[in-house]
């Protein structure tokens, strides 16, 4: 505790983040899981950037989209899994005021570009299918990087003004945080300031950079699905489908998620599917995009074969 200024008053250092404080005979067990599916989300994700940029068959705005998306998700899990298994492990589950609105800042940060990145792949998708004459022109190389860069930014933009309220509110308990992270309800509710200003300052945010990717995406797939029912072969609609049906895929998780969490009214049953369905985006859809895209991509299967073929004929090579 620290003393308020110029009044009576303690204001909360720290905060206990419960996680799953409920089920604290299965830490370990949970630990094991966890570890695994960060080392899977890991490896996964590095390994789609590394092949986009090592192949140049995958030089594409598709594979540089999704490149994008790896690395994003690579540092997305980062901000949050290391945290949850040192808490598992050690049972530690105290968190400094500083380190929970930094842990929200770049938790904020990647969810809003996340949101951009995606509809600027669906847009991506929507020219290849439903303007495919014009692609090469809408879509070169300046416009990616441009495309790429707007949607860093944006995200980063929306949460530094939350976060830079968040950081003036002051804390004067209690101190437990219902949820196995940092986010922006949970954490504002401990407030004892005036909460009002940051509350319209993120409702006005939110409908400025998150709806606008949302809505974009969300069109992007109306024309495209309408484009593909009007393709006459059966062949050709498949093909057309499936450039498409691992970014839709994605889409469909991390967004279906989000709207649980965040537009459903919290009640005491909700908090805690809240808690499951955070799970969902925030540590099971990173892991879900190498595997969703490697499985289901020929163009990336068929370089990581390539690659492994090479380590393979090197190693042999090595051993004569």
């Amino acid at each position: 505790m620290a003393p308020g200024k110029g009044e009576n008053q303690t204001f909360i250092t720290e905060f206990i983040l419960l996680g799953f404080g409920n089920l604290l005979d299965l830490q370990i067990l949970l630990f094991i899981p966890f570890l695994l599916i960060y080392i899977g989300t890991m490896a996964g994700n590095i390994l789609i950037a590394v092949l986009v940029v090592a192949d140049e068959h995958l030089h594409t705005p598709m594979y540089f989209f999704l490149g994008n998306l790896s690395c994003l998700e690579t540092c997305y899990t980062s901000t949050i899994l290391p945290r949850i298994l040192a808490s598992l492990l050690t049972g530690d589950r105290t968190i400094s005021v500083i380190g929970c609105i930094v842990q929200y800042y770049f938790f904020g940060c990647l969810a809003a570009s996340e949101c951009y990145l995606l509809a600027v792949m669906s847009y991506d998708r929507y020219l290849a299918i439903c303007k495919p004459l014009r692609y090469t022109a809408l879509m070169n190389g300046r416009i990616c990087l441009q495309l790429a860069a707007v949607s860093w930014m944006s995200g980063f933009m929306a949460t530094t003004v939350v976060t830079c309220l968040m950081s003036q509110l002051h804390f004067c308990g209690p101190n437990e945080i219902n949820h196995f992270l940092c986010d922006f309800t949970p954490v504002i509710k401990l407030s004892c300031s005036d909460t009002r200003l940051i509350i319209l300052v993120t409702f006005i945010l939110c409908s400025i950079f998150t709806l606008p990717p949302f809505l974009l995406t969300l069109t992007s797939y109306v024309f495209i699905i309408s484009t593909i029912l009007r393709i006459p072969s059966t062949i050709g609609r498949k093909k057309a489908f499936s450039t498409c049906s691992s970014h839709l895929i994605m889409v469909t998780m991390y967004y279906g998620t989000l709207f649980f969490v965040y537009m459903l009214p919290e009640t005491d049953t909700h908090r805690d599917l809240n808690k499951v369905f955070s799970l969902f985006y925030t540590v099971l859809t990173p892991l879900a995009n190498p595997l969703i895209y490697s499985l289901r991509n020929r163009d990336v299967k068929e370089t990581l074969r390539k690659v492994i073929s090479k380590c393979m004929m090197l190693t042999e090579n090595q051993k004569k």
